[in-house]
């Protein structure tokens, strides 16, 4: 079934505006004038989880780029990574981009490691934290706790080194949504295609530079899955960061934005 810290990582406080442009089927924020970053969410379109790095690097000589991924909106026989995938990368040619970097966290990882396999072509460079693709338990061990409030608050803040930051609002998120149907529904049949596409065979075939950024107490996908990462991507980079859990760019994003600068910097890109 469903672990629910996963879940939880994935919610944010969606009530922060954006300007997003709308365009055919692509919903989306962009920011700067650069070489593209594309970030890939997780389950909840999450936006303001990459807050800090939407705001760092556009001043660096990058765009960001924040495209909602339609997870809920797609019919359950599409409701998977490989679907999403796809999406990436039509993304990326309405864009008009020849190649571009992708950054994700979480199920938006692995979205991106299945996007870098299928369109290597297309990707510059990859980052990944957190992600899942590897480490099925993070995407599979228990049913979800519905009506039960203080199950869920505990679960939301174990994603994090700090339970502080699992505030009211994440947590309300959180409540809400296992208890829609529909979302629920969804997110279940996300999880058990994201089991599927475990990548450790893939991972040696694909050469595109990687950069794993991995919170030290990371306890859903624990630090020695981003050594496995490492182990397995032929051109990959590994850095930690200390006294943080599964979402780097939001419990310690100075930390996240300077790892992130340097290797960009030294990759050249």
């Amino acid at each position: 079934m469903f672990e629910l810290s996963i879940f939880a990582m994935e919610i944010v406080v969606t009530r922060m505006i954006y300007d997003l442009k709308k365009e055919g089927k692509f919903n989306y924020l962009e920011k700067g004038d650069g070489t593209p970053i594309i970030i890939l969410h997780g389950l909840m379109g999450g936006l303001s989880n990459f807050d800090a790095v939407a705001h760092f690097f556009p001043d660096k000589g990058y765009t960001i780029l924040i495209p909602e991924l339609p997870i809920y909106k797609m019919s359950l026989l599409k409701t998977n990574v490989k679907t999403f995938a796809k999406y990436v990368a039509d993304f990326i040619d309405h864009k008009g981009y020849k190649e571009v970097i992708l950054l994700g966290n979480s199920l938006g990882g692995h979205i991106g490691l299945l996007c870098t396999k299928m369109y290597p072509e297309k990707i510059k460079g990859l980052v990944i934290t957190g992600s899942s693709g590897l480490y099925e338990s993070a995407m599979g061990e228990s049913y979800p706790k519905r009506g039960d409030y203080d199950y869920i608050k505990g679960k939301a803040e174990n994603v994090f080194y700090d339970p502080k930051v699992a505030t009211k609002d994440i947590v309300d998120e959180v409540f809400a949504t296992v208890n829609d149907r529909n979302k629920l529904i969804r997110t279940l049949a996300i999880a058990k295609s994201a089991i599927r596409h475990n990548m450790a065979k893939d991972l040696p075939k694909m050469k595109n530079p990687t950069c794993i950024i991995w919170g030290k107490n990371d306890g859903v996908t624990p630090p020695n899955v981003a050594e496995e990462f490492h182990e397995l991507l032929p051109d990959s980079d590994l850095f930690w960061i200390d006294k943080c859990g599964h979402a780097a760019m939001m419990e310690h994003p100075e930390a996240f934005n300077d790892l992130l600068y340097a290797w960009l910097t030294d990759r050249k890109f």
